[in-house]
């Protein structure tokens, strides 16, 4: 299971990095740089904005640890729950699990984990539920459909 937890980690930072890096650029007027740079600023304060490549590229490593944490939280509820595992071998089991954890993901980070970082209550945005909605097909869904794959490689192998 660790190659489906790497293969996780990495799909997901690349995938939600492109969505919020397309945002970014196409909708809102901004630059990727700036982008990561306000990752980093979640841990590094305000002055991460003016910080150029290197706070950017920490917070690319910010956006990937963050990518392998929910990986790695989705690894051990297979791992602890039949009901979940049996749900993933069901038709269409890991577009539904993906549709409940992608989101879940973006609810845990947008209203308790950003805001105790930021020490400031969230702001609910138009930006916010494109993120919400979002968080479906380019975070649940590669986390889940990584864990699946993972999953049936070992029943395979048992």
């Amino acid at each position: 299971m660790g190659l489906a937890l790497l293969r996780a980690g990495l799909t997901t930072g690349v995938v939600d990095g492109l969505f919020s890096s397309i945002l970014a650029v196409a909708f809102y007027d901004s630059t990727v740089t700036r982008l990561f740079q306000g990752v980093a600023s979640t841990l590094l304060g305000k002055t991460a904005i003016d910080g150029g490549v290197r706070t950017a590229l920490v917070g690319v490593l910010m956006h990937f640890g963050v990518a392998f944490g929910w990986s790695a939280v989705f690894l051990l509820i297979v791992l602890q729950s039949e009901r979940i595992r049996n749900a993933i071998r069901s038709k269409g089991g890991v577009v539904k699990v993906a549709l409940l954890y992608g989101p879940s993901i973006w609810l845990v980070m947008s209203l308790i984990v950003i805001p105790v970082l930021l020490h400031r209550p969230p702001t609910i945005t138009i930006r916010w539920w494109i993120q919400l909605i979002g968080h479906f097909p380019f975070v649940g869904l590669p986390i889940v459909a990584s864990i699946a794959a993972g999953l049936r490689r070992l029943n395979a192998a048992t």
